[in-house]
């Protein structure tokens, strides 16, 4: 665990470093991945089915890389009364939140006459990408597939992993809650192909989001142009601005919500009190202890996790928006007045009372998030990662009269002359 003071003269070039650490995949990985896309895009199914025994040692017969809705239906008819209703709250506050995103089309006529607007559509199909192997996360399922609903498309495809044949009855039951059509026994950099390419199986998506490992966030990238992709996720990231009139156990355990993820993962507290950073420090040692997360959890917090102790929590925002992390917790008595200067995280909550978890299940944002600092430049999935707006121009006689000359003196400056032929000849010039 790293432990910095922002007083201490080496202070700016330690944290130019850890804002510079990425935690992503190398080389290696995108090479692989390269290899992986191109022989399922040559070979489709059958290099599919040679990856899935690879690396979930399992070989699916002909009729069961789908998973038939009768399967997902009976999974959902199994859950626990409680765990029932815990999804289906869930998936209501994530349908609310995310139904107040759909953008409005736009259809007006301007000063000289031209009718403009846009409409909004949805994508024709969407890949859901959930991941399986270290863990199940039907919340994750909720998060990506519900937003696509409401959007308005009208085939979901989920892709999960299924080490050994078993796919996760909750992530099944989940898919039936949010009225995904398709479901597959397929992951890894394998399954993203094969939704951008297409195989004799499985019919090609215009869209894939979720989150998924080095592999599969690297497998995105490099498809990104062929299909949409919501975005190039890393490894998670919390960062809690915390005074000392926190509870540190319960700031210890925030940190290891994240930390308990990934290896991979980062964990960051900034304080302004230097007792209370030993006692969090301390804290997070006793609740790793308690993890079944353990091993995980401490190796992400031996390797990415820090401490940072300010002279005033006046310095937080600064360095938050340095690290634009991917979930801010701000855990102070007043915590508007810092959030009104973050200007690049991904998700911020609020309080005392409002740790990261809540967010990820059923608070209503998505839980799919920006991490490795990009949200200095994009955005939490949403419905708009489903859609797509087509703008429209409707021009009269007397409104091409008024604009033509000057598309026409343009397009000549530029040397388009087929440009400027195109309006002259409708003006009689």
């Amino acid at each position: 665990m790293l432990r910095l003071r922002s007083s201490d003269a080496g202070f700016a070039k330690a944290f130019a470093r850890l804002v510079k650490d990425r935690r992503e995949s190398d080389d290696n990985v995108a090479r692989d991945v390269q290899t992986i896309i191109e022989n399922v895009r040559l070979r489709g199914d059958e290099a599919l089915a040679e990856y899935t025994e690879k690396f979930d040692q399992h070989l699916p017969a002909d009729d069961q890389w789908r998973i038939a809705p009768e399967v997902c239906r009976e999974a959902y008819d199994a859950l626990a009364p409680d765990l029932r209703a815990a999804l289906e709250l869930a998936a209501q506050r994530i349908r609310a939140y995310h139904q107040a995103q759909l953008p409005e089309d736009r259809d007006y006529t301007d000063d000289a006459g031209v009718r403009l607007g846009a409409k909004w559509r949805a994508v024709d199909g969407a890949g859901l990408y959930v991941p399986g192997g270290r863990a199940a996360y039907p919340s994750s399922l909720l998060m990506n597939a519900i937003p696509a609903r409401v959007a308005g498309v009208e085939r979901l495809v989920v892709v999960t992993p299924a080490p050994k044949g078993v796919v996760n009855p909750l992530v099944l039951a989940a898919a039936h809650l949010a009225g995904v059509d398709e479901v597959w026994r397929i992951g890894g950099a394998q399954a993203i192909a094969a939704l951008a390419h297409g195989t004799a199986r499985i019919k090609p998506v215009d869209v894939i989001t979720g989150p998924g490992n080095a592999w599969v966030a690297e497998a995105k990238r490099q498809l990104y142009g062929v299909v949409g992709i919501d975005m190039v996720a890393g490894p998670s990231e919390i960062l809690v601005i915390a005074d000392g009139q926190n509870d540190p156990q319960w700031i210890a355990a925030d940190l290891l919500s994240q930390a308990e993820h990934d290896p991979a993962a980062q964990a960051i507290l900034i304080t302004d009190d230097a007792a209370f950073a030993d006692q969090v420090a301390d804290m997070v040692g006793v609740e790793i202890a308690m993890l079944p997360t353990a091993r995980v959890a401490k190796a992400s917090w031996d390797a990415h996790g820090t401490i940072i102790v300010v002279d005033s929590l006046d310095e937080a925002p600064a360095l938050a928006n340095a690290l634009a992390a991917e979930h801010v917790e701000i855990a102070t008595a007043d915590p508007e007045s810092l959030f009104a200067q973050i200007r690049h995280a991904g998700s911020v909550f609020l309080g005392r009372m409002t740790p990261e978890a809540i967010g990820d299940y059923v608070a209503g944002p998505n839980h799919v998030l920006p991490t490795g600092r990009r949200a200095r430049f994009s955005s939490g999935l949403s419905v708009l990662d489903f859609m797509k707006r087509t703008s429209f121009i409707s021009v009269s006689e007397a409104s091409l009269g008024a604009l033509g000359p000057a598309a026409i003196a343009l397009a000549d400056a530029e040397g388009l002359t087929a440009h400027a032929r195109s309006i002259e000849l409708r003006l009689g010039i």
